[in-house]
């Protein structure tokens, strides 16, 4: 027992205090940016010595390695990587729980975090908040931007207020709402490619077409079942987690995606075409939130907001 309790205090700072604060995290996270402890001390004001000692003592603490230091700066090390993206994620929840509390009782403020999929009914989100803002305009918006696995993995973690889910919701981890539209499925195409003269894609058009489809829409069974007996035969050259650089493959001539209206211009004049599917195949879009987390006051109220804008109530089971 007092071996151990030694162990705990030769990885503590002068203090006695945890090296795993804050401060030293933000320390760590400014080497990494900086990739130079020279520069890093500079914007830290700190001295180089001072700073290279903590690094070592976190590294002590840790029991792993984070950084090479070589002539030329300072590299992450594998476990370097994992640490820097813990140390962010710690940052960016200790700084969003700091804005939650920084407004007084009177005013409404803070900043209301997002994590969005790719769909154009995030413009209903927007809509609201032109109004939110005009009542509330010392609120803030944060957006993240990524698939469904991205946008969870962040919810999980407290690092966002809302999540924006095409498709799929597990109700024993989330509260939501569903948006008051959908999202169609379609292909996207070269204005060039004889599949542009079709009003619509049905399974048997796609047999031997050179598609980039969705890793996520590929795992999911709705559209497994819009393909049916076609799926065993699709000639997948490429998967895609977020529809742009995809749309630039369909664009040079390499194949033709799988995906939602209206996330790409295919307005006259464009490179590209929509074509949608048929029968029709659609997605239900929902606003989730994590089940039982204590929302800031601002994402309270633009909650409300939203459902009074959409007629609807929260949804739990």
């Amino acid at each position: 027992m007092k071996q151990d309790q030694r162990n705990r205090s030769n990885k503590t700072g002068s203090k006695g205090e945890s090296l795993l604060e804050l401060r030293i995290i933000r320390y760590f996270l400014a080497v990494a940016e900086e990739e130079s402890i020279s520069r890093a001390a500079d914007i830290l004001h700190l001295t180089q010595p001072t700073l290279s000692k903590q690094l070592k003592e976190l590294e002590d603490e840790l029991g792993a390695k984070l950084l090479f230091r070589g002539n030329r700066g300072v590299t992450l090390t594998d476990k370097g990587h994992l640490f820097r993206k813990r140390a962010q994620e710690l940052v960016d929840l200790a700084d969003k729980t700091a804005l939650e509390f920084a407004s007084s009782d009177n005013e409404v403020s803070g900043e209301i975090y997002f994590g969005c999929g790719e769909t154009d009914a995030f413009r209903l989100i927007a809509k609201t908040a032109i109004d939110f803002s005009k009542r509330y305009p010392a609120v803030k918006y944060n957006l993240f931007s990524g698939n469904a696995d991205d946008v969870t993995e962040k919810l999980d973690k407290g690092l966002l207020d809302f999540g924006v889910l095409i498709g799929f919701v597990n109700p024993s981890k989330y509260d939501y709402i569903k948006f008051p539209i959908t999202d169609a499925w379609g292909l996207l195409s070269s204005t060039s490619s004889p599949l542009a003269a079709l009003d619509c894609i049905r399974p048997s058009d796609l047999r031997g077409v050179p598609l980039i489809v969705s890793k996520q829409a590929h795992r999911r069974n709705e559209l497994r079942d819009w393909l049916c007996e076609e799926t065993n035969s699709l000639n997948i050259i490429a998967f895609y987690n977020l529809i742009f650089n995809a749309a630039m493959m369909v664009k040079e001539g390499l194949g033709n995606a799988l995906c939602l209206e209206r996330l790409v211009d295919t307005s006259v004049g464009s490179e590209l075409c929509f074509i949608p599917f048929s029968p029709k195949l659609e997605s239900e879009i929902y606003l989730v939130w994590r089940r039982y987390q204590a929302l800031s006051e601002a994402a309270k109220r633009f909650l409300d907001c939203l459902q009074a804008a959409w007629d609807v109530k929260g949804m739990s089971q």
